[in-house]
């Protein structure tokens, strides 16, 4: 099989192909995801068979592991080597997708649709209230738009590095887009930030008294928490992985939603997706925040 080696610079190579083990699943890869996580192991030098949310056909099954998985279409995520012709994979981290749901959509939702609808849920978003959405088109980010448009936002605001992408969040219904470097006065019920770093104190002080800001990055950041008791403000952390170890039967009741949702069209996932030997051009895409919606490879 071909796979993406990454070292000094990734480059497909020809490998062995895995064999599943006691409660795995092998795939045949049709799409993976590219995002900042992968960027991010790259820079630490922690990258060697990075994993990815990725879909494609079950092929073949390990011990203790039901033989009704083989021949699904399943989408989820890898937790290493996902960038191959073939990867291994949990069931637990696995879903079916619905009789003809598009790959690309499908993709988009596994993961980024998880994060969007699961931050909204941690966060108690309900209708009748305001929300803001950093990094808004990106492949959660855009999704959350719609989503909170669904459960009957009053106002929807997204975040974003660049005007360039206000067309685009238009379309997926916010009512106004705003740049990181514009100081924001307006205050929200729900902040959602996939950013980190700095940008996670400057949304407590987004925040309407008994606001609730629900963090998703990886990028890190702190919050003044002297600063969340004068107005009742709550800051909540929020990861898919973790809660689908924790509650596998939450994680499972959204997904039912999204399918649903997309079924409707409620949410319509943008995806950009390039040919497997185009890695290079993903992740620059990805880098320079140029992106909207989710960025995936097509194995072939």
């Amino acid at each position: 099989m071909h796979k993406i080696q990454f070292s000094a610079r990734p480059e497909i190579v020809s490998a062995a192909q895995p064999m599943p083990g006691p409660g795995q699943l092998l795939i045949r890869t049709e799409l993976v995801g590219v995002h900042l996580g992968l960027l991010r192991m790259l820079r630490s030098g922690n990258a060697a068979e990075p994993g990815a949310e990725v879909v494609g056909a079950v092929v073949a099954v390990g011990a203790e592991v039901d033989e009704s998985w083989v021949g699904k279409v399943v989408g989820g995520v890898v937790l290493e080597g996902a960038y191959a012709q073939y990867a291994l994979a949990l069931p637990q981290l696995m879903t079916e997708l619905p009789a003809g749901v598009d790959l690309a959509d499908g993709l988009a939702v596994v993961r980024g649709g998880l994060v969007a609808l699961g931050a909204l849920r941690a966060g108690r978003f309900g209708a009748g209230e305001s929300i803001l959405v950093t990094s808004a088109a990106s492949g959660s980010g855009h999704l959350a738009v719609q989503i909170a448009r669904g459960l009957g936002a009053r106002r929807v605001v997204g975040s974003v590095g660049s005007a360039d992408k206000a067309e685009f969040l238009r379309e997926c219904g916010v009512d106004e887009v705003v740049t990181y470097d514009r100081p924001l006065t307006e205050r929200f019920d729900v902040v959602l930030d996939g950013v980190g770093g700095d940008f996670v104190q400057r949304r407590v002080e987004s925040l309407a008294p008994h606001g609730r800001l629900v963090v998703y990055s990886a990028g890190g950041g702190s919050v003044d928490a002297g600063g969340l008791l004068a107005e009742l403000k709550t800051v909540t952390g929020f990861s898919v992985g973790l809660l689908a170890r924790s509650q596998p039967d939450l994680i499972g009741s959204y997904r039912e939603q999204l399918w649903k949702l997309l079924a409707q069209r409620s949410i319509r996932p943008r995806h950009s997706v390039f040919a497997f030997d185009r890695l290079a051009e993903a992740m620059e895409l990805v880098a320079t925040r140029r992106n909207v919606g989710r960025v995936a490879l097509s194995v072939a």
